[in-house]
């Protein structure tokens, strides 16, 4: 079951979504540092979804038209102020000496919120997390929580690497003015098509 349950995480994590983009694009605006920073926080903002899920909140997500969609507009709304500031912000990507350093503490914050506010994670743990542990186990809440934690270990190793190699490549971007300009264009798209796709998002 716990090579089941790894490869299934992988894949799912390993697929870009807001988290990874956040994190690249904290890696390429203020090097390494930040974006393990970034993943922190990303991988902070996973765990009131496993807890949603150990005590079956995520199941009232999964029943109640209102409750998801509530979260989920506050999501998608926050995902595309996250567009508008990406795509403001000029300087995000400026070389070093004009970049705008953002503190760990607001990087976290933004981090938590983006996993935080988007239901489906709370109702994607609710079906994960039951196909690798029967409930009549009497180590069911035991087994839960060391594969929620294994999650969010593979998470941050997973987020620090695109962090990592995104900052290896910070230099030459950032010698390049007209290359920072369509990366940050393209992140605030990629944070603005993310927060509508979450908008149009059913259960």
């Amino acid at each position: 079951m716990l090579l089941e349950f790894t490869l299934t995480s992988l894949i799912v994590i390993a697929t870009p979504g807001t988290g990874a983009l956040y994190t690249i694009a904290m890696g390429l605006a203020q090097g390494r540092a930040t974006a393990i920073v970034a993943a922190f926080g990303c991988t902070l903002g996973i765990v009131p979804h496993m807890a949603a899920a150990m005590v079956g909140l995520a199941a009232l997500l999964a029943t109640s038209d209102t409750a998801f969609n509530i979260l989920k507009l506050a999501g998608a709304l926050y995902l595309i102020w996250m567009a508008i500031s990406v795509w403001r912000d000029t300087s995000l990507l400026a070389p070093p000496g004009e970049t705008r350093q953002q503190g760990a503490a607001k990087i976290i914050r933004h981090a938590v919120l983006i996993n935080l506010l988007n239901p489906k994670l709370s109702i994607f743990f609710l079906a994960l997390l039951p196909q690798f542990v029967h409930p009549d186990d009497p180590g069911a809440l035991a087994a839960m929580t060391g594969y929620s934690l294994a999650f969010m270990v593979m998470t941050f190793v997973i987020f620090a690497l695109y962090g990592t190699f995104a900052a290896m490549a910070r230099d030459k971007v950032l010698s390049r003015p007209q290359l920072t300009v369509l990366i940050r264009r393209i992140f605030a798209a990629g944070f603005l098509l993310l927060g509508i796709r979450l908008a149009l998002a059913g259960r």
